[in-house]
């Protein structure tokens, strides 16, 4: 397919075959690019964010998301022991619900488990695995990628069917604009977020030498199942307190609470190439977690070895567990309301 815009940029296919599923079904590669020379490489199993190329200063251009060369490989890494979910939309709930289990309009809810009891990122074949219909491409300024999703009422056990948006944009400004959108036809719980694993310094390096800012003063506290237990930690003075930059850890896999939406929720900086990334969201929280590790089994990209240091997530959201927590942010759906949720990451070469 050939898609072509009024627009000083030269457009060509934009449109690739990527892979074929299991069943036979195609899956295609997007690109877009801004008059920057930034490119954007989404395919439409998990709504999947496969190539995000960062041009810089002194010309070079930087590949900031980790991910795989093939369809195969992205398949196969969900039978990893811990699937990354590389560069996936997660639905119908990022993070950990408890027990795989919660109340709604006075009912009891019985999710699948799959992850030691609870849980975990929409369950056993979530958003992330399914295959997204493409609605929009448009390209030129500010081009964007529009791909939806209809998940059945029933499906990990959810109720209601809920419809999903999701909207990639690439603005002329170096940045990735993400906006969701969703609907229900009976009242259900949603929490959607974007699980690329960005690495400054290329897909592959590291992250351990870049500089992390979390703009927030608290964040959950968590068991060591990563549950919730509904209280929040003060981090000024401690080992997770980003509000000045610090080095990326080794560790973490915690949801810091947005106080202020309308300010900047986390950055990360690399000093090697002085390539700054930004994220804003009008979420309560963010999630941020480091990794990648594919257990030397699926090669990623240019047939790296990711390993536990090679990316970090900053996966913007609602706060785990929140349906079984009255006091932390509404994760309810009503089937007369809308879900919205946006996210920016902006993209600066100094």
């Amino acid at each position: 397919m050939e898609i072509k815009c009024n627009s000083q940029i030269k457009t060509t296919s934009v449109k690739d075959l990527f892979g074929l599923m299991p069943d036979g079904e195609e899956i295609y590669s997007y690109e877009l690019s801004n008059k920057n020379g930034m490119i954007l490489k989404v395919i439409n199993y998990g709504a999947t964010i496969t190539e995000l190329k960062v041009p810089l200063k002194n010309g070079e251009i930087v590949d900031v998301v980790l991910g795989f060369d093939t369809l195969e490989s992205y398949i196969q890494s969900f039978n990893l022991v811990s699937p990354p979910y590389m560069g996936a939309t997660v639905g119908r709930y990022a993070g950990r619900i408890h027990n795989s289990s919660f109340n709604l309009n006075g009912r009891k809810i019985y999710l699948n488990k799959n992850n030691n009891g609870n849980s975990l990122h929409g369950g056993k074949i979530g958003f992330s695995q399914k295959v997204w219909a493409v609605k929009n491409v448009h390209l030129g300024q500010n081009s964007s990628i529009t791909l939806s999703y209809s998940s059945p009422a029933g499906e990990e056990n959810y109720p209601g069917e809920l419809t999903v948006e999701l909207t990639y944009t690439l603005s002329e400004e170096n940045e990735l604009i993400i906006q969701y959108s969703a609907k229900t036809t009976e009242d259900t719980v949603v929490n959607l977020t974007h699980h690329s694993y960005f690495n400054l310094d290329g897909h592959l390096s590291s992250v351990k030498d870049q500089e992390l800012i979390v703009n927030a003063h608290r964040m959950l506290e968590t068991n060591n199942e990563c549950i919730p237990n509904g209280r929040f930690l003060e981090l000024y003075n401690t080992y997770f307190d980003f509000y000045v930059p610090k080095k990326c850890p080794s560790k973490i896999d915690h949801t810091f609470v947005i106080d202020h939406t309308e300010e900047f929720a986390a950055s990360l900086f690399n000093k090697k190439n002085n390539l700054k990334m930004t994220v804003y969201t009008d979420q309560p929280g963010v999630h941020i977690y480091v990794g990648g590790n594919c257990f030397n089994t699926v090669k990623g990209k240019e047939d790296a070895d990711y390993h536990p240091l090679s990316g970090i997530c900053f996966e913007t959201q609602n706060f785990p567990d929140a349906p079984s927590h009255d006091h932390f942010p509404s994760a309810i759906l009503k089937k007369d309301e809308r879900y919205s949720h946006n996210t920016i990451y902006k993209f600066q070469s100094f």
